[in-house]
């Protein structure tokens, strides 16, 4: 998703990373990956929420909501939602979507590390940590804001994959793409200069959100596969092209009560 902080040493890309995803909103929703297309896949990320977050209608922050994929959907499920984003092209997206489909979602732009007072039941963010010069600061300002809640990362796998097997499908699935011709997942490439300045900008593993989260203010998370997620994507995909699996997605969960409560 899309939002950026920092600290002085860092306050000369942010604008740039904002500018960057208020351009992006034109086109963010063309990747899959960002805004799936199949109910089948609706169906996995709505089991997804309902298991890992509180029940609705529980107070959920979306922080880097981008053009409103989990935003809308927590909406449709009960839930009360805040949109956070700090490009307004993303937020009028999510305002529009949910006219549209008459949902009530209140939008907030703004830094990630500057979420509204709250307080929320929980926090959820998919896809942002990576473009955050301080996601450490922004994950401590996300904990004040659900001071006795629950945080819920949704991550996929990508840059260097620790798993053999895993690397070799990930040079494939990005063969084929690069054979068919498909769009890439933004407007432009980022910036290396930019990528240089961001903790996980070369990638998000498991095993660095997990310290991330870890070092935090919400302290040790819990790490599920969301092989159902998984699933439902593969399942969109001509046959032939499954045999190269998909992109690995995890949630790391943290703060109380457990998943379930």
């Amino acid at each position: 998703m899309t939002d950026v902080q920092g600290d002085g040493r860092t306050a000369d890309v942010r604008e740039p990373l904002r500018a960057y995803w208020n351009r992006d909103a034109a086109t963010y929703d063309r990747a899959p990956s960002h805004m799936p297309r199949f109910a089948t896949e609706y169906a996995a990320w709505a089991a997804a929420l309902l298991r890992l977050l509180p029940k609705p209608p529980a107070r959920v922050l979306d922080v880097g909501a981008g053009t409103g994929f989990l935003s809308l959907l927590l909406a449709r499920l009960g839930y009360r939602v805040t949109a956070l984003d700090s490009a307004p092209a993303m937020l009028e997206r999510v305002r529009g979507k949910a006219a549209d489909a008459a949902l009530e979602v209140d939008v907030v732009e703004a830094d990630a590390a500057e979420p509204p007072d709250g307080p929320f039941d929980a926090v959820v963010q998919r896809h942002l940590l990576w473009t955050l010069p301080d996601p450490r600061r922004a994950l401590d300002a996300w904990r004040r804001a659900a001071p006795d809640g629950r945080l819920v990362v949704f991550e996929s796998l990508w840059g260097p994959a620790s798993d053999p097997a895993e690397r070799l499908r990930g040079r494939a699935r990005g063969l084929v793409h690069r054979l068919l011709d498909r769009p890439g997942d933004h407007h432009a490439e980022y910036d290396p200069q930019w990528r240089n300045a961001l903790p996980l900008g070369t990638g998000t593993s498991p095993e660095s959100v997990a310290a991330l989260v870890a070092e935090s203010a919400w302290g040790q998370g819990r790490l599920y596969r969301l092989r159902d997620v998984e699933w439902a994507t593969l399942t969109t995909l001509p046959p032939w092209e499954r045999v190269f699996g998909v992109t690995p997605r995890f949630a790391l969960v943290a703060g109380d009560p457990a998943p379930g409560g």
